[in-house]
């Protein structure tokens, strides 16, 4: 071991992936990812496909659920900063609805780990983000559901971020500190909370 630290988050299944930073003057080198620190670490899962995207300061792209093929992540920003989300969603879990969040960065380089059974949402903070993830299942169209960013029950604090809740997941009147709009796709202001989303 030595290369990647694993922190548990306090909600179980969640957790902070920090990779040794080597550098000098000539710039740095880290393990992004290695297999046997993880599984020293009790964690076994099993990558099949690695995801990128941009997104301008702003966006918040989430809540995300897989329906019939759960997923595991490990995100990471290599560009830019983001506020990363995850909120249990595992029947009979003790802290079912419940929400931790990080912040991951390009300085930081922290990476957070968000285990099968979770909802998984961010938010740019810096002018642009890249980020990157790697899952435990393919894509598989029509898959995903969503909750509400701003559902009151789970609560979540976006940092930067204000604006008074309406109802319902529009971004209408939500803004960062430094007045940028919230900016959110049309489908994932039309999710819903999280008690009209699982009527158990």
């Amino acid at each position: 071991m030595g290369q990647i630290k694993v922190t548990k988050c306090p909600i179980d299944g969640l957790y902070i992936i920090e990779p040794a930073v080597h550098g000098d003057k000539r710039g740095y080198f880290t393990e992004t990812y290695n297999q046997r620190d993880m599984q020293e670490n009790g964690l076994n899962m099993v990558f099949v496909q690695d995801n990128q995207s941009m997104s301008s300061k702003g966006v918040l792209r989430g809540l995300h659920f897989q329906k019939q093929y759960p997923q595991g992540k490990l995100v990471r920003a290599i560009r830019g900063s983001v506020f990363d989300v995850a909120v249990d969603l595992r029947a009979g879990s003790k802290t079912y609805g419940k929400w931790f969040g990080v912040e991951l960065s390009e300085e930081n380089k922290k990476q957070f780990y968000i285990s099968e059974g979770f909802a998984h949402g961010f938010l740019v903070l810096s002018d642009t983000a890249e980020f990157c993830y790697k899952v435990t299942d393919f894509y598989h169209p029509g898959d995903e559901g969503g909750l509400a960013w701003n559902d009151p029950e789970i609560g979540i604090e976006w940092p930067q971020l204000a604006g008074e809740y309406q109802g319902t997941a529009s971004a209408e009147g939500y803004s960062l500190s430094d007045g940028t709009a919230l900016n959110l796709s049309d489908k994932d202001q039309k999710w819903l909370g999280l008690k009209d989303t699982f009527k158990f």
